[in-house]
């Protein structure tokens, strides 16, 4: 446990940043699952859309999202 108050402040604010994340990386999995069972234009949309937000969030790296973009639409072209 840390000793110094301000790595206590650190600690509580690394724990309330890693349940966000893990908030917005279960919801990213989600509808990325959803737009890969149903090829709808409203889940590709969402899927693409939550991609980019991840990307820019610092989530996920922006090549990985640009990589499942790509593999969605072409699996919804097919």
């Amino acid at each position: 446990m840390p000793i110094i108050e301000s790595a206590k402040k650190k600690n509580r604010r690394d724990q309330r940043r890693r349940a966000l994340n893990l908030k917005k990386k279960i919801t990213l999995k989600k509808t990325v699952k959803a737009a890969r069972e149903d090829m709808s234009p409203a889940n590709l949309l969402a899927a693409q859309k939550n991609l980019d937000k991840a990307a820019k969030q610092g989530l996920i790296h922006h090549n990985k999202a640009n990589r499942l973009k790509s593999r969605l639409a072409k699996k919804a072209k097919a």
